[in-house]
């Protein structure tokens, strides 16, 4: 049986794959080990208190389009019912997208990130008794960088079904709206034998005051408040 000669140049062309390769692994390792570290204090920082925090972003590095004033994410709250409050009080789950955002923001600004908010519908916080969220990092001055935004968009309709809670005149509306579509559907005659506007006006009257009443019980039994007065409420019964 004839052997294969040795050729040393073969043999050192795969020590030296080998040596790379290994060389590779144990880099890799020691980076995932780091980016590991880096996750852990991200996401502690998250579910961490906020305390007035600043980042010192680097202003050259932003993107315009994803700064907004606390006026502008106050707005959006109040016409979709929605809460802005930090990051400890978000119950779901802050995916892995978004944590490899911030990485690459805190290593591009060289800086590490603090002070986290998130806009989102209040059943997605953790409130204290008394479908798509926002992460913001504070930059100072009543200003908020918008860092990633994940799940699924809002119901279309979703400003229309809460506009009636925007505040007491809306709510009103809806009431006198509903009363009166109320009336409406009562038959004529039914109350007497004669129509006259005299009998709509204390049919609707009666209708106006039953729903109101349902209205204000809801409320109040519920802890329910209006969209300015909630958006930036911990509290789950505001």
């Amino acid at each position: 049986m004839l052997l294969k000669p040795t050729n040393i140049r073969e043999q050192l062309y795969k020590s030296k794959l080998q040596f790379s390769e290994e060389q590779l692994i144990n880099e890799v390792y020691l980076l995932l080990q780091k980016s590991s570290g880096k996750e852990d204090k991200i996401l502690k920082k998250i579910s961490g208190n906020a305390n007035g925090a600043e980042n010192n972003f680097n202003f050259d590095l932003l993107e315009t389009d994803r700064i907004f004033h606390i006026d502008q994410i106050k707005e959006i709250c109040i016409n979709y019912r929605l809460r802005f409050l930090d990051s400890k009080y978000f119950k779901g789950q802050i995916p892995d997208k978004t944590i490899d955002k911030i990485k690459l923001l805190e290593q591009k600004h060289n800086i590490g990130i603090e002070g986290f908010k998130i806009v989102a519908p209040s059943k997605l916080f953790k409130l204290a008794d008394k479908d798509d969220p926002l992460l913001f990092a504070p930059i100072g001055n009543g200003y908020f960088y918008l860092i990633d935004k994940w799940g699924n968009d809002l119901h279309p309709l979703r400003r229309i079904l809460v506009w009636p809670f925007k505040n007491i005149v809306n709510l009103s509306l809806l009431v006198v709206l509903i009363s009166w579509l109320t009336t409406l559907c009562i038959p004529n005659g039914l109350f007497s034998k004669s129509n006259s506007q005299m009998e709509f006006m204390i049919i609707f009257f009666f209708m106006f005051k039953s729903i109101a009443a349902v209205v204000i019980f809801y409320g109040f039994a519920l802890g329910k408040n209006f969209n300015p007065a909630i958006w930036n409420s911990k509290y789950f019964n505001s």
